[in-house]
């Protein structure tokens, strides 16, 4: 039997360690046998603070299984920067910018998506993360 592929997650930071310090948390909370493929796409392609194009798109690109590929971000250019790529068709098909909070919907989105739930359900989840209170 061969099991359905899963949606990626992509985690876009301003910060090269934020990225992927995030998306080791999230990685690590999800647990279990199959777990999402998750890429962070964090600054510049030489480390400072900011956003690329390409390392976002190469990131998408590499966690596509044929599920769709969930975006989170942690800023207002990154949200330009994937919309832009969205609109111009680089990244994978079935690719979605996902309005939810960093930390808490990348671990949402992970747990989700490696639970082997589908895009929207991904989704759905890491937007449910706006919801949480902490007292």
């Amino acid at each position: 039997m061969t099991e359905s592929p899963l949606v990626g997650i992509v985690l876009v930071s301003h910060s090269g360690p934020v990225a992927t310090a995030v998306a080791d948390l999230a990685s690590g909370l999800a647990g279990g046998k199959a777990l999402a493929p998750v890429a962070a796409a964090g600054g510049t392609p030489h480390g400072g603070l900011g956003t690329s194009a390409d390392l976002i798109a190469a990131a998408a690109h590499s966690v596509d299984r044929g599920a769709g590929v969930a975006l989170l971000v942690d800023l207002g250019s990154a949200v330009l920067t994937v919309k832009l790529l969205l609109d111009d068709g680089d990244l994978p098909p079935r690719s979605r910018l996902v309005d939810a909070p960093f930390v808490e919907g990348a671990v949402a989105a992970v747990v989700t998506a490696s639970a082997g739930a589908d895009l929207d359900a991904v989704e759905a989840a890491a937007r449910e993360a706006y919801a949480y209170h902490k007292g």
